[in-house]
This record gives structure tokens, C-alpha cells and sequence, in this order.
């Protein structure tokens, strides 16, 4: 198998007044290419700094750190934007559209930033808004969509430059219920159809399982499974 990300011994801190707080303690961690992984635990165990850390958002106190061919805590800030917007897809709780700016608009920026023309950029935006069931809404602003329908946005745009691996973080935490299951299948689908990875962490458990593999981060450790 192909190993797309490859952590060893990875460990990060903050200081929090007097006090020194370990979120995450020598983890080791694999992930293979087009693999899907939720990753669930407490508010405050570390599951945002872990994936902020992956795409190169944060750096580690010690640890070795390989992500998409790449060791982004060694970069520097041009290369790493560059790596980043190449090889990473980005999904939030809240979906970080620009208002003022149409959904096929907001799709093709990647695209755009990546050196492409605006037509090219415009065709393949148009082409995943309408694989994700937003061919009806491609000039409407982010303020005139749903917020199911924003996500699919988010997660096209996240999807666009065709990157190996999606970071979500909690992205169906703004949504209800069966909505975010909605959600959930669209990116098990498009798992499938694009051998694209996705790393998804939430709070939800009973939308974790329906992930092929799931992690619980507990104490700044890792536990195959979640209850």
C-alpha cells in the first residue's frame, strides 16, 4: 500500500499561564493513499492541532511529520502555500465561502491560485459543483444557499485541485442531523469516485462509524476504535 502520511514520535504543547499542557504525546500514525479515518475524542484532546498540523498549520515541539510526499514543519512559507494548495483539501465547521463571491466562483479560486485560466478554472468548478447536486445554484452567493448547500460547496472547492488528502474539522458540527448525514455519504461517495484520502474529526460518534476506520484521541494518545 501506499503510505500517504507517516508520523513518528509526534508531540506538541502550550503554555496555559503557569502551566505547561501536552495535547498530543509521541503519536505515531499512519494513513494510506485514498484511506477515510474519523478521528474523535473530547473538546480540548487535540484533534484540530493534530490536523492543523498535518496541513502544515501548526508545527510540532518533536516528532517526525511526512504528509503527501512532503515534511511541511521543514518548508518554507512560499513552498508550503504552494504544497498545500496542490496536495491538501481544506473543509470547516463553518464553510470560509468569500460572500461576495458566487459558489462557482468561491470553487474555482484553488484553481485560479494554482496558475490555471479562468475558463479552465470555471469548467471543472462547474463540473464538481454539479457532482455534488449544486448545478442549479452556481451563481448564487454563499448568503443564498442553505447550509447543507454551502458545505457541498466547501467540500467541492476542498476537492477541486484533485488533492490526495481532505482535512475536515467538524464538518457537519454547524449542520442538523440529517443533513450532516447527508454530508457524511456525499464524502464517502466521493471517496470512492476520486481515491481522494479524508481525514474527518467530529464530536459525533454515531457519524464517525459510518467511516471505514476511526481513531479516539484520548490523553494526547490514539486508540484504535470508539465506544
Amino acid at each position: 500500500m501506499n503510505k500517504l502520511i507517516q508520523v513518528q514520535g509526534l508531540s506538541k504543547s502550550y503554555q496555559d499561564g503557569e502551566q505547561r499542557v501536552c495535547v498530543l504525546e509521541h503519536l505515531d500514525f499512519q494513513l494510506e493513499a485514498g484511506e477515510m479515518l474519523a478521528i474523535v475524542g473530547a473538546s480540548g484532546s487535540g484533534k484540530s492541532t493534530f490536523l492543523h498540523i498535518l496541513g502544515g498549520l501548526d508545527s510540532p515541539d518533536a516528532g517526525i511529520l511526512e504528509v503527501v510526499a512532503a515534511r511541511p514543519s521543514e518548508m518554507s512559507a512560499n513552498a508550503l502555500a504552494k504544497w498545500r494548495n496542490r496536495s491538501l483539501g481544506f473543509i470547516y465547521q463553518f464553510h470560509h465561502l468569500l460572500g461576495e463571491f458566487s459558489a462557482l466562483e468561491n470553487v474555482a479560486m484553488p484553481l485560479l491560485i494554482a496558475g490555471k485560466s479562468t475558463k479552465i478554472a470555471h469548467e471543472q468548478a462547474k463540473a464538481l459543483l454539479e457532482r455534488v447536486g449544486l448545478g442549479h445554484r452556481l451563481h448564487h452567493a454563499p448568503a443564498k444557499l442553505s447550509g447543507g448547500e454551502r458545505q457541498r460547496v466547501a467540500i467541492a472547492r476542498a476537492l477541486v485541485n484533485n488533492p490526495a488528502l481532505v482535512l475536515a474539522d467538524e464538518p457537519t458540527g454547524n449542520l442538523d442531523e440529517d443533513t450532516a448525514a447527508v454530508i457524511y455519504d456525499l464524502m464517502l461517495e466521493l471517496n470512492k469516485e476520486f481515491n481522494t484520502a479524508f481525514i474527518v474529526v467530529t464530536h459525533d460518534t454515531a457519524l464517525a462509524k459510518k467511516l471505514p476506520r476511526q481513531l479516539h484521541l484520548d490523553h494526547g494518545v490514539f486508540v484504535e476504535g470508539v465506544a
